[in-house]
């Protein structure tokens, strides 16, 4: 009897324990390579089969997540994310990326395309970087990794949705995607819809402008005023779910982009 009484104080605890989410969810990381492989090209496909064999850009893209459980892989940590100051400017976040040292989402972005570029890289190398590539470009446009130190983007801040406890950051990788009810193919085919001028602006962003549009989004979902212990439900759904998918489709498509740049 005792024992089972720990294990039921185990279980409470844990569930009312912050919950430190990494990355757009599972859901979100499968759309963004969705919609990257349908807009990649042919000799393109033909390279990344070569990498990744029968391992589509959809299922591989959580790959740089579910590897956390291998403690040999915890260097990639930092590599999700960039911190950035408040309310700063395109040319200050711009001076800032280039002075950053540490290691972060953009430096080992540039650092992804670099490896599979080279001609000298071993396939290992290549496929290590092709899964992380495919990794950060989607974390790269969830607005919660570019935010702020001082509260771990958005996971010290302390939320309900719809009753059930979660933080700002869950909310952006999984909460909001898992309220569609909807798979991820499903979710593909629900939002892409472009038109050839949004996929022109799209595709013509650098990885800096990338980070700083993902910047502006994330201060836009702070000047709302969210705090610990808001309450969101469907009017958050509301306010924000034709940004989450714009971001999104924004990913899927620069994904491609990059990719079809790398192996043109």
């Amino acid at each position: 009897m005792k024992l089972l009484i720990k294990k039921l104080v185990i279980v409470v605890v844990l569930a009312y324990l912050p919950f430190t989410a990494g990355a757009w969810g599972v859901l979100g990381h499968r759309i963004v390579g969705e919609i990257a492989d349908l807009n990649i090209n042919a000799k393109t496909r033909k390279a990344i089969q070569q990498i990744l064999g029968a391992e589509s850009l959809a299922m591989s893209a959580n790959w740089a997540d579910f590897v956390k459980s291998d403690t040999s892989y915890n260097y990639l940590s930092s590599w999700h994310y960039v911190n950035l100051p408040a309310n700063a400017s395109k040319s200050e976040v711009f001076s800032f990326l280039d002075n950053q040292t540490e290691p972060n989402i953009y430096n080992k972005t540039t650092e992804m395309i670099a490896v599979l570029k080279n001609a000298k890289s071993t396939l290992a190398q290549k496929k290590l970087a092709l899964r992380l590539l495919i990794h950060l470009v989607g974390d790269l446009h969830q607005p919660m990794h570019t935010a702020r130190k001082e509260d771990l983007g958005g996971n010290k801040i302390q939320l309900t949705w719809f009753g059930e406890r979660t933080n700002l950051h869950r909310v952006w990788d999984e909460n909001l995607i898992e309220f569609q009810q909807l798979s991820y193919t499903e979710y593909t085919k629900a939002i892409n819809h472009t038109t050839p001028q949004q996929r022109s602006s799209w595709k013509k962003s650098t990885l800096k402008d990338c980070v700083f549009e993902s910047y502006q989004v994330c201060n836009k979902v702070y000047a709302t005023g969210i705090k610990n212990d808001d309450k969101l439900s469907f009017r958050y759904n509301f306010d924000w779910v034709t940004t989450l998918n714009e971001q999104l489709l924004k990913g899927g498509i620069r994904l491609a982009k990059i990719l079809n740049d790398i192996y043109i």
